[in-house]
């Protein structure tokens, strides 16, 4: 089964990214449950205007998004389900069909 996972994302002043979402995940999985694992995008933190920094009031809004697209091995879809559950980044998941993919 494939999923779509939308995790949540630290930037620094600059925009850039302040952390690695995906491998809070990592931690929570034995070496069996995914068979691949693929970034579909990044989302920019929505304070992120036209300037190159973040305005002081506006740091609070440094919150962007990640997508990946996970393909889990057959009969552990629960315990990955539970690892996306457990790893305090995961905002939102769902199961994807072979046409919900996304082409790259």
């Amino acid at each position: 089964m494939k999923y779509r996972v939308v995790f949540r994302e630290r930037s620094d002043l600059h925009g850039e990214k302040a952390d690695n979402p995906a491998s809070y995940l990592e931690t929570q999985l034995d070496d069996e449950t995914v068979i691949d694992a693929r970034f579909v995008g990044r989302l920019e933190p929505p304070a992120q205007h036209s300037s190159e920094t973040l305005e002081e009031d506006d740091a609070f809004l440094s919150m962007g998004s990640e997508i990946w697209e996970y393909d889990v091995a057959d009969g552990k879809d629960q315990d990955f389900k539970d690892a996306l559950l457990n790893s305090g980044v995961v905002m939102e998941f769902e199961p994807l069909e072979a046409s919900d993919e996304i082409e790259v």
